[in-house]
């Protein structure tokens, strides 16, 4: 498979998401780096509840999203850091976490909806959108639907080929094993593919695992839709400035993304798989810290 097939597996290939029936693992109420922290929830516009972590104070607020099968426990050293001198809102997307399933089809746009729910009961004036994988797309849907919130968008390890299409019989030829035998298929891809020489090998067994555990409906329907996404047009949607963060894992074509949003800029984290925030997060909060330092400052 060509990069962007990787890419966009690697994306919806994040981290734990819940059998149905469950409410996935406790995160509730504590303390974030010498802050208190909540645990809140909003309701989506078709009913689901959606969960989310709220820390610190002062805008804008900083949403942090997670990856397809991820929970928002996977931003926990940026939660941590940056809830010492801001506010932070962590989302469980809709049937991952801690969050409801129920939803028929798992698409970016109802994801959406999933963090303006979130955004609009927490109540911030102002905030900045960072979407790890999966959560790029996501956030610019939501990114659309709080065109006067969102002040700015930081993408991470997505949009490395905005233009490229995934055919229908390459996109069934990788969703087929998935739907024939979801844990091994998901545990094998990930465990080689989204990691480099350097990576953690227990972090990555670990993330590989808590994919695989996911809740094959919610993974799979997720995954046809992002596949079929249109990245070029989301990108051209959002109004507001954005950066991305990639790791360099896989080439970034910086012109395509331009022929959509002109203004993008790129950071690139050398030697880190596709979870680059969990892998060097001292580094990875030092690249998003400069980036929503120029994002919102004043021209």
């Amino acid at each position: 498979m060509r990069a962007i097939v990787l890419v966009l597996v690697a994306g919806l290939l994040g981290c734990n998401s819940r059998s149905e029936g469950t409410t996935g693992k406790d995160t509730g109420t504590g303390r974030t780096a010498g802050t208190i922290s909540r645990v809140a929830s909003a309701k989506a516009p078709d009913g689901l509840e959606i969960r989310y972590e709220d820390a610190g104070q002062g805008e804008p607020a900083i949403v942090f999203v997670h990856g397809w099968s991820c929970d928002r426990s996977y931003w926990r050293a940026q939660v941590d850091h940056f809830a010492k001198s801001r506010r932070v809102i962590a989302v469980d997307l809709g049937g991952h976490g801690e969050s409801a399933l129920g939803r028929k089809d798992w698409t970016m746009a109802a994801f959406g909806k999933d963090v303006q729910a979130a955004v609009e009961a927490a109540g911030p004036g102002k905030v900045v959108l960072v979407g790890h994988s999966m959560g790029g797309p996501v956030i610019a849907e939501a990114a659309q639907l709080m065109p006067g919130r969102v002040v700015a968008v930081v993408m991470v390890d997505f949009f490395n080929e905005v233009d490229r299409r995934i055919g229908s019989k390459e996109r069934e030829g990788f969703l087929a094993p998935m739907r024939a035998d979801f844990p091994q298929t998901t545990r094998a891809f990930v465990r080689q593919e989204m990691f480099v020489s350097r990576s953690d090998p227990k972090l990555a067994d670990r993330i590989a695992g808590d994919m695989a555990s996911g809740p094959p409906s919610v993974a799979i329907s997720a995954m046809d839709q992002l596949l079929r996404y249109d990245q070029g047009k989301a990108l051209a949607g959002v109004k507001a400035p954005v950066r991305i963060i990639n790791a360099d894992k896989w080439p970034t074509d910086l012109a395509a993304a331009r022929r959509h949003k002109p203004d993008i800029q790129l950071a690139v984290m050398p030697a880190v798989g596709h979870f680059l925030m969990m892998e060097a997060p001292d580094e990875f909060n030092r690249l998003l810290a400069r980036a929503v330092e120029e994002l919102t400052s004043s021209p």
